[in-house]
């Protein structure tokens, strides 16, 4: 139940650095020029002593803004060299997610990695194993698991605030004016920019010319870098669902899109995950759209009110009402229908309230608790995540046995579980 989600992680071993509540932790930032900024910011209370990006222009700020920092464009470098590290911070394009993390866990090091933590299902679930095993703190980048409304929700639905659950549905309006998709690779071949290191931001991935239609930003849309709108959005959106419902592995997994090449995600789609029962909560439907496509608008939901912003929202739809999470990160939930929320009562709050997602982190470094989206939890939801890009890549029903991580009915689609890294780089 959601109440013992909350706490699923207490099982896992404190980290073994930092163990004074007094230290300062010593942390790295390792692809800092986009979201990585925002991360350090969030932890530079603690001490920064290294900075890794294979962009010298896109992280000029960033370097400049801590100039104490030693500096690196190779990870490996500075895992090699400096010592002193307790903590990463990663926030490199998705297909660089594993192989870093996996290289600061088997370091011994703290590791707090942005959304999706893995660009394949194999190596989402590597993560949480070697982070197990190592016994580090861990966290992913979605900080609404932090927030005040995803508990609610769940506080919510354990009280049987809407009844059982049988259906949700999450939508999001990516890609559309964020990043390109749908398209082919581009033809020309531009020289490399002096101040990025080519080879290195494609690390694992297949060789290919140098191009801005992949760097910065726009990598995310590509297969052999990003995961495309669920990449982007699915962790944040589908937290809530998966979180409050315990929702486990899904055994069917169906999407329709529009059309799907070998280079980039498809403009739009729709996925539908099905889910067996849970305990006492039965089988659930939860259906994902994107692209601009949405699902029905609640009857409940009064005129003139928007259903979600251009993030996304979230409609749980239970027996006795609905809830309603219209952003990205359950910031404000409502109960529909708006009587319902007079007749319920506030239950009580049984799920411990967070400090915020990156003090969790903090805390779970010097010893605390674990960290509310630590690769245990953070790893499986991932693997949900990108379960909707293997149906898409697919196109087929697909019959998912998530203990052994692979497709019983169409063969082939296992083949996408896990990529082939280039020569000299591995997991």
């Amino acid at each position: 139940m959601a109440a013992g989600l909350a706490s699923a992680g207490e099982k896992a071993q404190k980290g073994k650095r930092g163990s004074s509540a007094n230290d300062k932790l010593n942390i790295a930032g390792i692809g800092i020029g986009g979201r990585g900024k925002s991360n350090l910011e969030e932890l530079d209370g603690e001490n920064i002593v290294a900075l890794c990006d294979v962009d010298e222009q896109y992280a000029a700020k960033v370097f400049a803004k801590y100039p104490k920092a030693t500096r690196y464009k190779d990870y490996r470098v500075m895992l090699e060299k400096q010592k002193d590290i307790d903590a990463v911070m990663v926030a490199t394009p998705d297909h660089t997610h594993a192989i870093i993390s996996m290289a600061a866990i088997k370091a011994g090091k703290h590791v707090y990695c942005e959304k999706p933590l893995t660009r394949t299902l194999f190596e989402a679930r590597k993560l949480a194993e070697a982070a197990r095993e190592m016994k580090v703190a861990t966290q992913m980048g979605i900080q609404g698991h932090s927030h005040e409304g995803v508990r609610q929700i769940c506080e919510w639905i354990l009280a049987g605030a809407i009844g059982s659950v049988r259906e949700v549905h999450i939508w999001t309006d990516r890609p559309k004016g964020w990043w390109p998709q749908g398209v082919d690779r581009p033809q020309d071949t531009p020289a490399v920019p002096a101040t990025l290191d080519w080879d290195l931001w494609l690390g694992p991935a297949p060789t290919r010319p140098y191009n801005p239609a992949y760097h910065p930003f726009a990598w995310r849309g590509w297969w052999d870098f990003g995961c495309g709108a669920f990449g982007d959005m699915g962790c944040h959106l589908m937290d809530a669902p998966y979180w409050a419902l315990n929702l486990g592995y899904p055994t069917i997994v169906e999407a329709s899109s529009t059309a799907v090449n070998s280079e980039t995600a498809p403009l739009a789609s729709m996925v539908h995950y099905y889910f067996p029962a849970r305990g006492e909560m039965p089988p659930v439907k939860l259906t994902w759209y994107d692209g601009g496509l949405l699902p029905p608008r609640p009857e409940e939901l009064p005129d003139g009110e928007p259903m979600g912003n251009e993030n996304g929202g979230v409609i749980f739809v239970g027996d006795k009402g609905k809830i309603l999470a219209a952003d990205e990160n359950a910031k404000t939930p409502r109960l529909l229908p708006l009587s319902l929320a007079k007749e319920f009562p506030t239950p009580e709050k049984t799920i411990p309230r967070s400090p915020g997602h990156h003090e969790e982190f903090i805390a779970a470094c010097k010893g605390g608790q674990p960290a509310g989206a630590q690769f245990d939890y953070s790893g499986p939801l991932t693997e949900n995540v990108l379960l909707g890009n293997l149906a898409i890549r697919a196109g087929k029903k697909l019959l998912w046995d998530g203990a052994n991580m692979k497709c019983t009915n169409v063969p082939e689609a296992n083949n996408l579980i896990q990529c082939q890294y280039r020569e000299g780089w591995a997991l």
